[in-house]
């Protein structure tokens, strides 16, 4: 089944309370990092998936009041009619492409820590606010709920001002008051509004009601709802109380859009759940209790799938978050039949690192993601070329594709020379490791693209000499050789190395090649890198049988995929796999009787016994070739550019980034590309008077 023709059922029109979506593609609520602080880029992110095909186009969370403050995260923000005319940059740019706007209405609770405002933090019940920060929320008196009911029908009467066609009543990833008032756990009320599950949603209710009320039929009212907390009978359930709510509010909302909480299970990485649509075991009984229409999620990538759930009754209309970061025109190149043009979502919770740091979003497999005003980059354009006519890369990692891909859709004659024998770079030799096999899908992308085009060459084992590289008389060369893990110490705490002694070392690039150390004793991993690979090796290596410890001076294993909602599923995996993780400890030294190492804090020391060492430490960047190009033959180049890995190792989506950045700037001014490094968003500075 492939083309227009066999997903068809996907492009039938739906309608939604007074409202139709032209098709069954539903960019739901997601946040991005621009929000209030960077409205024109906010509305050209959410322009581009409209113009992608995506029926409905949502906003992410929007603040209704100062009593929810989530600075200095840049969610929306919707407190008075000041907020109108940035939202509506937003609804006029979706509905040029004819898709729908929906509004994401939030009050966040105790999850609001209200740093800018400094507003007392509102909560269903006296608890600790949901961070680190030695602050409480108060229990939400009679009239402070009345005050939320008023906050939340005037954001209703505004968001339609702004043009929105869809506005949420949102109770799900343990993050705003709607939700916290239906759960046990944070609900301890003895009034109407807790104790029983009846009592604990009428809060739900009261919003739900009051803003079909006041928006009187003029835009559709939608309720996401977290059906399954996945705690088992510690949290709510899918098929219990998850029922009971469905059950009581049945034909209510216009709009079902149903996931699981908390955020790190509905944005489970391909790491710890592979599976597509892996939502629906939860979600599914929806459709079995309301006749009104029904969204779900589940990192869906597959159209088979898509319209499978669809014909089966499970689904209405085929929800995405990342799927559509990772390809805003996924529903274009299926109603297209472009299957294989989809750029497929890696679920590596990139762009959730970016709101976890409150930057703005960004995407391994679209390096446009985020960028389409600020560079005015398009997912699917890109100028055509200039003057020059060809161009060399030599690498063929996640940088060199996207060069090499992008040099040839600008119609540059390009030729792409691979080192190894099989194309593809780090994407390909990680996606070899346990859990990583999703990240194959960024070299397979690409590679089939350049596939496709007549004006590419393609080698492997194809190292080259800059002797070579001259001779084959290409004024254009990008250089993307990448980097290479070192056998030393130094790294992001250390930063000088340790002396080693009779103990073999291993690197992860050894273990992607598939050089495992010996079976014969513990193999000792040294994380100073605290990114993502450290824990990965050392559950690679355990499930190779290895018995492993892995020592990190950071407080817990893989700190940075804290960022991506996985360290608590990380340390779990690799407790559960018999690795002894020590934290807050630094390598002194190791020999044949093993490592010596040092508290963090208090320099006591400590020895294991290991009979091999793996430095997850740092990487070198390998510039030997464009180090000997640029002495030798530097003038004999038009252009010459390290790119990627080799300039600056970092994330997949960093080098994916910095290819496609070479290749749009290649052939312009270097003057003009210095001077708009991209566009920034300036406050007006006009005083409205506390208006």
């Amino acid at each position: 089944m492939s083309g227009a023709n066999g997903y068809s059922i996907l492009f039938e029109p739906v309608k939604i309370g007074p409202v139709t979506a032209r098709n069954r593609f539903y960019q739901v609520p997601h946040c991005n990092g621009l929000g209030h602080v960077r409205p024109q880029a906010e509305a050209a992110m959410r322009g581009i998936k409209a113009e992608g095909g995506w029926g409905v186009v949502c906003t992410q969370e929007t603040e209704i009041h100062p009593t929810s403050d989530l600075g200095p995260y840049a969610e929306n923000r919707i407190w008075d009619a000041q907020d109108v005319p940035a939202l509506q940059l937003m609804t006029n740019k979706v509905h040029e492409h004819g898709s729908l706007a929906g509004i994401q209405l939030a009050h966040n609770g105790h999850h609001a820590m209200n740093h800018l405002t400094r507003a007392p933090v509102l909560g269903v019940s006296d608890m600790p606010i949901d961070s680190v920060y030695p602050k409480q929320a108060r229990a939400m008196d009679k009239q402070d709920i009345r005050d939320l009911r008023r906050w939340h029908r005037h954001a209703a009467l505004r968001a339609k001002d702004a043009g929105f066609d869809i506005v949420y009543v949102y109770a799900g990833h343990l993050m705003t008051l709607p939700h916290h008032f239906l759960l046990p756990q944070y609900n301890d009320r003895t009034d109407e509004y807790g104790g029983s599950l009846e009592n604990r949603v009428r809060l739900t209710r009261e919003l739900l009601e009051e803003t079909r009320e006041v928006l009187d039929g003029h835009c559709a009212v939608a309720f996401r709802f977290a059906v399954d907390q996945m705690m088992g009978p510690d949290g709510m359930q899918a098929a219990e109380e998850g029922r009971a709510v469905v059950e009581m509010l049945a034909e209510l909302p216009d709009l079902w859009d149903v996931n699981v909480a908390d955020w790190s299970n509905d944005s489970q990485t391909t790491r710890f759940q592979p599976q597509d649509g892996f939502q629906q075991p939860y979600t599914e009984f929806v459709k079995q209790i309301t006749s009104k229409p029904v969204v779900g999620v589940g990192r869906f990538t597959s159209p088979d799938l898509m319209a499978s759930l669809v014909k089966k009754g499970a689904l209405d209309l085929i929800g995405a978050a990342r799927p559509s970061i990772a390809d805003p025109f996924l529903p274009s190149k299926i109603e297209q039949g472009r299957i294989e043009e989809i750029r497929e979502c890696i679920g590596c919770n990139i762009c959730v690192s970016a709101d976890t740091l409150g930057v703005p979003i960004r995407c391994t497999q679209n390096p446009t993601m985020g960028e389409e005003w600020r560079r005015n980059w398009h997912p699917e354009k890109i100028a055509a070329k200039g003057c020059e006519d060809t161009a060399l890369v030599i690498g063929s990692g996640p940088a060199g594709l996207e060069c090499a891909m992008q040099l040839a859709k600008r119609g540059y004659d390009v030729t792409l020379a691979e080192a190894r024998p099989e194309f593809g770079g780090r994407s390909l030799r990680e996606s070899r490791l346990k859990g990583l096999g999703a990240w194959k899908r960024v070299a397979d992308n690409r590679l089939w693209d350049l596939q496709q085009r007549g004006n590419v060459q393609m080698f492997t084992d194809s190292p080259m000499t800059a002797q070579e590289v001259a001779g084959l008389e290409i004024p254009n060369v990008f250089v993307a050789t990448g980097s290479t893990w070192h056998r030393s110490s130094r790294g992001r705490t250390a930063l000088a190395s340790v002396p080693v002694r009779d103990l073999p070392i291993y690197t992860p690039d050894d273990i992607m090649a598939n050089d495992l150390p010996p079976e014969t004793g513990p193999v000792l991993i040294y994380d100073d890198d605290q990114g993502y690979m450290g824990g990965v090796v050392a559950e690679h290596l355990a499930a190779e049988g290895r018995q492993v410890i892995l020592v990190t001076p950071g407080a817990v294993a893989s700190a940075f995929t804290d960022l991506t909602l996985e360290q608590a599923r990380v340390q779990t995996a690799l407790l559960t796999a018999g690795v002894e993780i020590v934290p807050l400890h630094l390598l002194q030294s190791a020999d044949a009787s093993g490592a010596t190492l040092a508290c963090a804090y208090t320099a006591r020391s400590r020895h294991i016994p290991c009979t091999s060492l793996l430095m997850v430490s740092a990487r070198a960047r390998d510039t030997e070739l464009f180090d000997s190009l640029k002495q030798n033959y530097g003038e004999q180049f038009t252009t010459l550019e390290l790119i990627g890995d080799a300039a600056a190792p970092g994330l997949i989506a960093d080098a994916v980034y910095a290819g496609h950045m070479a290749a749009r700037n290649f052939e312009r001014d270097p003057a003009a590309v210095d001077a708009d490094w991209f566009r920034r968003e300036i406050p007006v500075l006009t005083d409205m008077g506390g208006a």
